[in-house]
């Protein structure tokens, strides 16, 4: 079982408890991004390795995005793959991280450069453990909600802002609306996936602001919550979309509208200005995992539900100047 030291107390030495999983089989790495590493996966594995785990085991993660993308490494590359489940307690990964077996680690040049597809055997979601985070969390989880409705309807969107105030608020965990919102967003979420496993094509839909958003995570240092990087990347790709004329010029605006009532940013605080100069951000995009041939593909929209999309192609390849100008426009005050 591999958790971090938030987690461990709160869910994961209860479930080992009732699992019979012994104390050498607990295992938790620092809460954080930065835990995302490839040291991390060394030392899980070399302590696996030492406690002569065989390949009768399973792993199960239990925590948010960072523990699940880990632990689902660990798991892939693990005397060549184990089976693992994931138990997901954050918002974020019970509606994107833990649902589509994308697992992999963090590295200076960007997230997510070294992983692996793995998918889980099980994924148990409880949307009564989410009373235990902090509103901001349940934000950056409410940001690949916004995501999932954008690329799916209006009605979809109109379903979100409507419910805004509730999922909104950790007191309200176990309220039907949470489960309905985590069902909600599993069922898109797995939809995708069910129609382009490995991201050769229509599955790119869900990078919908993520282009952007990872490297606005990079550039801060990771202390920017995804989430909000990606609503802020959202915001600025629907700028580009406009500027190439994917979008329509109210597509930006709505989004926008979107996030202020979701309780998240539209641009980077002040704080981070130093480190988001519009060239350090594009030079950034390069390292993503969606370029090809150094160019960089963007996910864009035509409109809420509808996906720019030209023979089967989902990523649309931008040239700087735009990037650059609408970068400008996105970050302005």
């Amino acid at each position: 079982m591999i958790s971090d030291s938030n987690v461990a107390p709160l869910y994961a030495a209860p479930l080992a408890a009732r699992l019979g999983v012994s104390a050498r089989d607990q295992l938790a790495i620092p809460a954080g991004e930065a835990s995302k590493s490839r040291a991390e996966w060394s030392r899980l594995t070399d302590v696996m390795l030492a406690g002569a785990v065989g390949r009768d085991s399973v792993v199960i993660a239990v925590g948010g995005g960072v523990v699940g993308d880990l632990a689902g490494f660990v798991a892939a590359t693990y005397m060549r793959g184990l089976p693992v489940i994931q138990v997901p307690t954050t918002l974020l990964a019970m509606i994107d991280a833990a649902i589509g077996g994308k697992t992999g680690v963090d590295t200076p040049a960007g997230k997510n450069l070294v992983g692996a597809f793995h998918h889980p055997a099980l994924v148990l979601a409880d949307p009564a453990v989410l009373g235990t985070l902090s509103p901001e969390h349940i934000r950056n989880g409410l940001a690949e909600a916004l995501k999932h409705a954008l690329i799916t309807s209006s009605g979809e969107l109109d379903w979100l802002l409507a419910n805004a105030a509730t999922v909104s608020d950790p007191a309200q965990a176990s309220a039907p609306k949470f489960t309905e919102l985590v069902a909600r967003n599993l069922q898109i979420k797995a939809g995708v996936v069910g129609r382009d496993e490995r991201e050769s094509g229509f599955r790119k839909v869900l990078n919908f602001g993520h282009t952007i958003g990872h490297a606005i995570e990079t550039a801060t240092g990771f202390a920017m919550l995804h989430g909000a990087c990606v609503g802020v990347g959202m915001r600025a790709e629907a700028i580009i979309g406009a500027k190439l004329g994917v979008s329509p010029p109210s597509l930006a605006p709505k989004i926008t509208d979107a996030l202020v009532a979701l309780g998240l940013p539209v641009r980077p605080p002040r704080a981070f200005a130093p480190s988001l100069a519009p060239a350090a951000i594009l030079a950034l995009t390069r390292s993503d995992k969606k370029s090809r041939a150094g160019a960089v593909e963007y996910a864009l929209l035509c409109d809420v539900g509808i996906v720019a999309a030209t023979e089967s192609a989902y990523g649309t390849q931008v040239s700087d100047e735009i990037v650059l100008s609408a970068l400008l426009e996105c970050f302005a005050e």
